[in-house]
């Protein structure tokens, strides 16, 4: 789609804040305004749409994608999206480690095991890790835990929370990145531990350059999104 519009502004009244193209609200795909609840994500966004060239390049948009997903599928699939982020716990990324080679083994060790640690210190939900591919059991009592922990999450911070866990497919780095105690970064290298390791040994492909490129930007955004619907302002 061609650029149609010359100056983005916000809507300076308090939040939600609208963003403005030509001093008309910015519309979702579903034809609401485009709300958002803390004016820092408001200029955020703002900002996507003012780096845009001739094009509107949807791709480079991240924080907007995040914000429509919010405004067009909430609450309406608020109980998707639940499900979809507990589901990752049973087969949680962080507990199925490798039984060779052993440099790999120690390193899922001492990277993963402090984070289901804080899982458990935190939520007392006590996850096991396992070497095995089959699925494995996890305690009915802390799946439960976490499903509760993710049913506390209000709308627009549980869309953040499920792009982090689709992208890292842990549950665990998931709610670290949405509790502020991990960063994406870090998220990205332990969700990507085995490849990132595969990749010293053998080198990277260009393609797999270019898909790990892009989940570490989506990670990325994800972390941002969250953090700004913390500002107050």
């Amino acid at each position: 789609m061609r650029r149609f519009y010359r100056a983005v502004s916000v809507d300076e009244s308090p939040p939600p804040s609208a963003v403005l193209l030509d001093g008309r609200p910015v519309r979702t795909p579903a034809r609401q305004i485009l709300k958002l609840p803390t004016r820092a994500l408001a200029h955020a966004v703002a900002e996507e749409w003012d780096g845009q060239k001739e094009r509107i390049e949807p791709h480079t948009m991240p924080l907007t994608r995040l914000a429509v997903t919010a405004t067009d599928l909430m609450p309406q699939r608020r109980a998707d999206a639940i499900d979809e982020v507990v589901a990752y716990a049973a087969t949680e990324l962080l507990c199925y480690r490798a039984t060779s080679p052993v440099e790999l083994a120690q390193r899922q060790q001492e990277r993963w095991q402090p984070w289901l640690d804080w899982l458990a210190e935190t939520y007392g939900a006590r996850l096991h890790p396992v070497r095995t591919l089959d699925p494995a059991p996890q305690p009915q009592s802390s799946l439960s835990a976490l499903r509760a922990v993710v049913e506390s999450v209000a709308d627009w911070p549980l869309v953040g929370l499920h792009a982090a866990v689709t992208t890292t497919g842990s549950l665990v780095l998931g709610l670290a990145l949405w509790r502020g105690v991990l960063s994406a970064e870090r998220a990205f290298t332990l969700a990507q531990l085995d490849e990132l390791y595969e990749i010293e040994r053998w080198g990277e492909e260009r393609e797999q350059q270019r898909r790990l490129a892009a989940l570490r930007r989506d990670l990325a955004a994800a972390e941002r999104f969250l953090r700004l619907l913390k500002e107050k302002t």
